[in-house]
């Protein structure tokens, strides 16, 4: 019997431009600057991890072997470790795992969830936040449905239809979020999650720079129905050496251990090796919180000053968001006058449009040529 014929002709998946790419222009404009262009749109951590980091990554021997894809016991012990001091909670290591960074978590996850449930079609995510949230839903052939996100940071649950909550395989929660720097209450997203059924993923990778009260994880308000996600690039600035971790709920966590095995998805060793250096030393991530907490003030000063805006401080992470009006020419006279280049907002959804991010993120030399380039 023929089967269907084949539609040789049926366009295919072709992916959107990459957001930073629309900057080209506005790098070319800053790069003209004596002393060339200062680079406040990615997160790209600059600072030096420490030296025992840097050793460990260079001497464990492990790179001869496969590395385990759950991460060593090394790591995960290392991270429950650092769970217990930054949180106060016990995480059994059995509900820790490692991945390679946290990006392609959280691209991936999506695809292994409808797996498990394929019932389900819906993932549910901020609608001001890190695009690939959307995009992991997009790639697996899943609906990206964003949450609006209330004015003082917290995920507007109650706009979540009844439809979408019955069809959502995960709901993204980010706090501190990346890029608005505000806080949601994670209590009441875990009771969201588990009242309906929906696993919730909180993406806390910008935890340990929490500028309103202290550090929080999901996590303290139990583990069922949860899955914490971190990063080390951001704390220890380890972004090129890709160490993330997730835990949480038993179930969830043994079934994406189990998958990633079969996908081959492996920390390197040493790379684990430098996790475990990094994750039991706190001293390092104070030295870094001082010095974004010192960049945040002054460029929130800089910028103040030169464009008339009111320019505040987030609850947490190294971005400043602010309402810019006309993000695009903001980003441009930016560009143009100080040499500087940043992200307009609605590369983080269309409620973002009016917004700026200013990533923190170069020496404060960088920062300083900005100021005076800028005459303030």
């Amino acid at each position: 019997m023929a089967g269907n014929p084949i539609d040789r002709d049926a366009p295919g998946f072709e992916p959107p431009p990459y957001p930073y790419d629309r900057l080209d222009a506005f790098q070319k404009i800053a790069a003209e600057h004596d002393g060339g262009i200062v680079d406040l749109s990615i997160g790209t951590p600059c600072d030096p991890p420490p030296d025992a980091v840097i050793a460990a990554l260079g001497g464990s021997g492990s790179e001869r072997g496969y590395p385990a894809s759950i991460g060593s016991e090394a790591l995960r012990r290392s991270i429950a470790r650092w769970m217990g001091r930054r949180f106060a909670i016990d995480v059994p290591v059995s509900r820790i795992a490692a991945c390679i960074g946290t990006k392609e978590f959280v691209a991936t996850t999506p695809q292994y969830m409808k797996l498990r449930r394929p019932n389900r079609d819906t993932v549910l995510y901020p609608a001001v936040a890190y695009p690939t949230y959307e995009m992991g839903a997009i790639l697996a052939g899943l609906r990206p449905v964003p949450v609006p996100v209330l004015a003082d940071g917290r995920l507007d649950l109650a706009s979540i239809s009844d439809d979408d909550a019955s069809r959502a395989l995960m709901l993204w929660s980010n706090s501190p979020s990346n890029p608005t720097g505000l806080l949601d209450d994670l209590s009441v997203v875990a009771e969201w999650g588990r009242g309906h059924g929906v696993p919730v993923f909180s993406d806390e990778c910008y935890t340990e720079f929490t500028w309103e009260g202290g550090s929080r994880s999901i996590l303290q308000h139990g583990l069922d129905g949860v899955v914490a996600v971190h990063s080390l690039s951001k704390r220890s600035n380890l972004a090129g050496v890709r160490v993330g971790f997730y835990a949480g709920d038993a179930e969830i966590v043994e079934y994406l251990r189990e998958v990633r095995k079969h996908a081959g998805f492996m920390v390197p060793g040493p790379a684990q090796a430098a996790g475990v250096a990094a994750l039991d030393d706190d001293d390092h991530v104070s030295v870094q919180r001082d010095r974004y907490r010192s960049r945040l003030e002054m460029m929130a000063r800089v910028l103040s000053r030169w464009s008339g805006l009111e320019i505040g401080l987030p609850e947490g992470g190294f971005y400043l968001w602010f309402d810019a009006e006309d993000a695009w020419d903001f980003t441009e006279r930016l560009a143009r006058e100080g040499g500087a280049l940043v992200s307009p907002g609605d590369f983080y959804g269309s409620g973002g449009s009016r917004h700026v991010r200013v990533a923190v993120v170069q020496p404060d030399s960088k920062l300083a040529l900005v100021a005076s380039r800028l005459g303030v």
